[in-house]
């Protein structure tokens, strides 16, 4: 069993399945949710950073820093994570923005602490925080899920999957879905298999379109990463001081 993952507004929305003419999509309030709906030797790879750095040097966690050059004009798709510290304190956010904001600039100020040379933190990458950290508890609290649980990245998946190009056409432009992006990605995903109905149905509530093509191009990751054919940015993986892998996989 293979399964592709990626946040949504509702918690995680997942293309399950073992071969690409029978994949189901389905969305979860939390990422322990999938792993409990899938066999326990389902490969899982994710759309979400895995792996904190106690200090960030050079503008960002290992991974960030490899593959932002092979996306080219696609590497704002990237953010910049910070140091552990920093995410950690995202247990305090509300997902109300006008009460978020101080602990938003308590956070990019300690993470300008944590870094060389100094970084704050972006509001996207500021509330990608509570998933991070969901992860990480699950992957701290049961390390065998590490040899079956994998961060991935949509846009450098796309890319390797495309004989390392990038895509030219971005996902979304200032925030809304750009249908011609959206097409030239589903188009690479029935190049390798992947023609699922949901592709273009509406997306299921609490998750967007775009969510849903994330979470099918992870399904394929998935895939290479059972077959022993996926790539590691860097290879080999790094760790951090918990001892959780660091590394983006496509």
């Amino acid at each position: 069993m293979l399964a592709g993952v990626d946040g949504c507004k509702a918690g995680w929305v997942a293309v399950l399945g073992d071969d690409a003419t029978q994949l189901r999509l389905e969305v979860f309030t939390s990422f322990q949710a999938p792993i409990d709906a899938a066999p326990e030797n389902t490969t899982i790879a994710v759309d979400m950073p895995i792996g904190l750095p106690d200090r960030i040097e050079g503008g960002g966690r290992s991974p960030e820093k490899l593959v932002r050059s092979f996306l080219g004009a696609r590497q704002s798709a990237v953010f910049a994570i910070p140091a552990r510290a920093a995410v950690e304190m995202g247990a305090g956010i509300s997902g109300r923005r006008a009460d978020d904001w101080p602990l938003h600039r308590k956070a990019s100020g300690l993470a300008q602490t944590l870094s060389d040379p100094p970084k704050g933190v972006s509001i996207q990458a500021f509330y990608l925080f509570p998933k991070i950290l969901e992860i990480d508890a699950l992957l701290r609290a049961q390390p065998q899920l590490q040899a079956r649980v994998f961060e991935s990245h949509p846009e450098v998946a796309f890319a390797v999957l495309n004989d390392g190009q990038a895509m030219a056409l971005p996902k979304k432009i200032k925030g809304k879905v750009n249908e011609a992006g959206m097409d030239e990605r589903r188009a690479l995903l029935a190049r390798h298999g992947v023609d699922a109905p949901f592709l273009t149905a509406p997306a299921p509530h609490g998750a967007g379109l775009d969510d849903v093509l994330d979470a099918a191009v992870c399904w394929l990751v998935a895939g290479r990463l059972a077959r022993g054919q996926a790539q590691s940015f860097p290879n080999p993986p790094e760790r951090d001081s918990h001892g959780v892998p660091i590394a983006i996989w496509a």
